[in-house]
């Protein structure tokens, strides 16, 4: 068996069509979020899908470091500056997103983030895992298996510690 073939493929194409069907679930589940909060990377373009299909205006992002590789993560996620005032998240409606609940660390740490300040926070993945620690409100897909996204599915173009990629 390939490399590809134990891999799940997201496509933009495709990756459109969870946007809609994530905004579906939240619709039909009633929830109305003041603000769409992104995890930076990778769950910004699902924010910003999610904003335009909830007409949400109001997107923020907070920076979230765990993967470092492929199967390589820091021990705990690491949120990294700047990240928005809790007095901007007061008695709000959030809707915190991401690619992928994976362990669920990054996801609990920013529910922890959020915890004391919000009227209400649910959370937004395209993917879960079934190893997470924290299950997430709207899943698109469930899968164990790496995820290709179309957007992180090839190295880039320049590597900031060193130059360019090769």
């Amino acid at each position: 068996m390939n490399a590809t073939a134990e891999r799940e493929v997201l496509t933009y194409e495709l990756f459109g069509t969870a946007v809609r069907e994530l905004a579906q679930q939240i619709v039909d589940s009633g929830y109305e979020p003041d603000i769409v909060l992104a995890v930076a990377r990778g769950g910004l373009g699902l924010a910003m899908g999610l904003g335009y299909a909830l007409d949400v205006k109001n997107l923020s992002a907070v920076n979230v470091e765990f993967y470092t590789g492929v199967d390589q993560r820091l021990e705990m996620p690491v949120m990294l500056p700047p990240t928005p005032q809790a007095v901007d998240l007061s008695g709000l409606r959030v809707l915190i997103v991401d690619d992928v609940a994976d362990t669920g660390h990054t996801l609990v740490s920013v529910q922890e983030f959020c915890a004391d300040h919000v009227a209400e926070a649910r959370s937004a993945v395209v993917y879960g895992k079934p190893h997470t620690v924290v299950k997430a409100d709207y899943v698109w897909r469930r899968t164990d298996r790496w995820i290709d996204f179309p957007w992180s599915s090839q190295p880039p173009l320049v590597d900031r510690r060193g130059g360019l990629a090769h």
